[in-house]
C-alpha cells in the first residue's frame, strides 16, 4: 500500500501526455534539437525565461515560434536594434483628444510568450526596461503598474559570433534568465533530414503544420503539480554545495547567487516532471546545472585568456561535489 502511495504521490499522467504531444508536434519541423525543446518545456513548467545562444540558421527563432503555436496563448516578437527605445518595448502614453486625457498604449512586451531576437543589440537603457517585467511580471509606466497575464515567458536569442554593434547584457539581467541554452550545429544525418523536410513541405509555412496542445489553464495546473515534485533534503544540500563551490572557485571572478540556487531547484523539479518522475534525482540536478549556471558566473581574466569556458569549470565543480546516496 505504501509503495502505491509513493507511485501516485503526484499525478503526472496528463502532463506527460501533453509533453509527448508537444515533442511530437515540434518534432515535425525541428530536427535534432531534442535537448533545447525539453529545456524550453522545462522552463515553461518552472515559470522561467530562456536565453538561446547559437549561430544564425540553427532554428532558434523558429523553435520559439513553434513553441508559441503549440500553446494557445498570445505571442509577440521584438527585433532588438541599437536605436530601440524603452517605449518601443514597454509602450507609451498617448494623449486622447476626444477624452482630453492620456491613454496607455501597450508595447509588444505585453503578451504571454515574448520572443526577443538578438537581445544583445539594444543599448543598456532598453535592456534595463526588461528588468521589472522579467522578475516581477509587471511594468510601471508614468507611475502606473500594469500586470502581465499568465503564463508569461521571455525567450531571447543572441549570436555568439558576431559582436559588432552588440552590447554585453548586464549581469543582473542575465541572472533573470532561468536557462541559457547553447544550440549546436546538426550532424550530417540531421542535416539531410532538415533539407528533406523542407523539400517535402514545398514552401508551406512550418508554423501552419503544428497543432495547439496546451492552454493557459493547463499550464497553471501543471505548474502546481511540478511544485509538488519531491526533493529529498540531501539533494537540497547537494544544490547548495554546487552553488557554494562556484563562489569559491579560483576560476570565477563572480559566483552564482541565491537566485541560481532557486533556479536549480525549480528547474530540476520541472525536468523530473518532464521525464515522468515525481521526484528529483542527482542526475536531474547535474543536467540542469549547466544551463542554469553558465550565464550566472564570470571567469577571471586569466582563465578567459587561457580559452577556458564557464561550462568547463562548472562541469569540474559538478564532478568534484560528492553525489549524495
Amino acid at each position: 500500500m505504501e509503495e502505491k502511495d509513493f507511485e501516485n504521490r503526484v499525478d503526472l499522467t496528463a502532463l506527460n501526455h501533453s509533453i509527448g504531444s508537444i515533442r511530437q508536434e515540434i518534432g515535425k519541423i525541428i530536427v535534432g534539437q531534442e535537448k533545447m525543446i525539453d529545456l524550453l518545456i522545462t522552463a515553461i513548467l518552472a515559470d522561467g525565461h530562456v536565453l538561446i545562444e547559437g549561430v544564425p540558421g540553427v532554428a532558434k527563432t523558429l523553435t520559439a515560434k513553434l513553441l508559441s503555436k503549440v500553446i494557445s496563448v498570445n505571442f509577440s516578437r521584438i527585433q532588438f536594434t541599437p536605436d530601440l527605445m524603452p517605449s518601443d518595448v514597454l509602450g507609451t502614453s498617448i494623449f486622447n483628444v476626444k477624452k482630453s486625457e492620456f491613454e496607455f498604449r501597450a508595447g509588444p512586451i505585453f503578451s504571454n510568450i515574448v520572443l526577443i531576437d538578438e537581445i544583445n543589440r539594444a543599448p543598456a537603457k532598453t535592456q534595463a526596461a526588461l528588468f521589472e517585467v522579467m522578475e516581477e511580471r509587471q511594468v510601471t509606466v508614468d507611475g502606473t503598474t500594469y500586470f502581465m497575464q499568465h503564463p508569461y515567458m521571455v525567450v531571447a536569442t543572441q549570436n555568439p559570433i558576431e559582436h559588432e554593434g552588440t552590447y554585453r547584457l548586464p549581469e543582473a539581467q542575465l541572472d533573470r534568465f532561468l536557462f541559457k541554452i547553447q544550440v549546436e550545429y546538426p550532424n550530417i544525418d540531421q542535416e539531410l533530414e532538415i533539407i528533406s523536410g523542407h523539400h517535402r513541405r514545398r514552401g508551406v509555412n512550418p508554423t501552419h503544420q503544428v497543432e495547439s496542445i496546451l492552454t493557459a489553464d493547463q499550464i497553471a495546473t501543471y505548474r502546481q503539480a511540478v511544485q509538488q515534485v519531491y526533493v529529498e533534503d540531501h539533494l537540497l544540500r547537494y544544490i547548495a554545495q554546487i552553488i557554494y563551490e562556484t563562489r569559491n572557485s579560483p576560476a570565477f571572478f563572480l559566483g552564482a547567487s541565491p537566485r541560481a540556487s532557486i533556479a536549480l531547484l525549480n528547474g530540476s523539479k520541472a525536468y523530473a516532471a518532464v521525464n515522468g518522475r515525481d521526484f528529483v534525482t542527482p542526475e536531474d540536478i547535474k543536467i540542469i546545472a549547466l544551463p542554469v549556471l553558465r550565464h550566472r558566473v564570470m571567469l577571471t581574466p586569466d582563465k578567459e585568456m587561457e580559452g577556458i569556458t564557464a561550462d568547463e569549470v562548472v562541469t569540474q565543480i559538478i564532478d568534484k561535489v560528492e553525489v549524495p546516496r
